[in-house]
C-alpha cells in the first residue's frame, strides 16, 4: 500500500472511466481526485499537492494538450501521464512535447497503468532525493546543463529541463562514450519493466536534440546506436 499523501489529479470526462480507474488507484492506495473537464482541471491543479496528473487529451473546455503546457508553465517536476484514444505517432510526440512524461493509449490494460503509476513515483521520489551534480556540466561549442537546478542551455537558448529530461540527459553523461539502451532509460528513468512497448524514449530523445544539437537531423552528442539505444559525445 502507498502513502495516502501521494495525491493524483485523474483528468478524465467519461464518468464511468474515471470512476473505474479512480477505485482501481484508491486500492493500490492512492488518494484520487477526478476532474472531469480542462479548465476544472487547471483549477484543482492550482491547489497544489499533487505526487503525478493522469490526463486525457479529448477534454471539454480545454483540451488535455493546453492543460499539459500550463501544468508545466507552473510546474516542471509534477508527473504527467497522459491517457488518451490518440494513438498516431503525432499525437504522442505532440503530448510528449507539450510536458507529458509518457503516453498510454486507450484501450489499455489495467495492470499496465498501474505500473506505469507505481514506476512514475518513484522516480519522482529519486529526484526529489539525487544529490546535486556540482558546477553546471558543458558540451559542445555553447550546451551546459545543470543538473541541480534542472536549467540548461543550447543553440536554442536558455531553458528548464523536466524532471524525465535531467534524468535522461544526466544518465547518457555519466555514461558517456557507452551505449545506453532503451531498455535501461524505461527501467532507470521510467521505473517500469522494459517489456513495456513504447516510442516514450524515442520521442524524448527528440526533445533534448532539439535543445542541444544544431541540426538535430544531424546530431554531435546525442547519437543513435541502430537497434540498441543512444550514446552521448561531449
Amino acid at each position: 500500500m502507498k502513502e495516502l499523501s501521494t495525491k493524483i489529479l485523474l483528468v478524465e470526462d467519461e464518468k464511468n472511466l474515471a470512476e473505474g480507474l479512480a477505485y482501481n488507484l484508491r486500492c493500490e492506495g492512492y488518494e484520487v481526485a477526478i476532474a472531469g473537464d480542462g479548465w476544472e482541471a487547471i483549477r484543482m491543479f492550482e491547489e497544489g499537492g499533487w505526487s503525478l496528473i493522469v490526463l486525457d487529451l479529448m477534454l471539454p473546455r480545454m483540451d488535455g494538450l493546453d492543460v499539459a503546457r500550463r501544468v508545466r508553465q507552473n510546474d516542471l517536476q509534477v508527473p504527467i501521464l497522459v491517457l488518451t484514444a490518440k494513438g498516431r505517432e503525432e499525437d504522442r510526440v505532440e503530448g510528449l512535447a507539450s510536458g507529458a512524461d509518457d503516453y498510454l493509449t486507450k484501450p489499455f490494460h489495467l495492470k499496465e497503468l498501474l505500473l506505469r503509476v507505481q514506476g512514475m513515483l518513484r522516480r519522482r521520489s529519486w529526484y526529489r532525493q539525487m544529490p546535486p551534480a556540482g558546477a553546471p556540466y558543458h558540451f559542445g561549442a555553447s550546451c551546459w546543463v545543470d543538473f541541480a537546478s534542472h536549467r540548461a542551455a543550447g543553440p536554442s537558448g536558455p531553458r528548464e529541463l523536466t524532471d524525465k529530461e535531467t534524468g535522461i540527459l544526466r544518465l547518457l553523461v555519466e555514461r558517456e562514450g557507452e551505449v545506453v539502451t532503451r531498455e535501461e532509460m524505461l527501467t532507470t528513468i521510467w521505473g517500469y519493466h522494459p517489456d513495456v512497448e513504447t516510442r516514450t524514449v524515442d520521442n524524448f530523445i527528440r526533445r533534448l536534440r532539439t535543445y542541444f544539437e544544431q541540426d538535430p537531423s544531424a546530431p554531435r552528442h546525442i547519437l543513435s546506436v541502430r537497434g540498441m539505444g543512444y550514446r552521448f559525445e561531449r
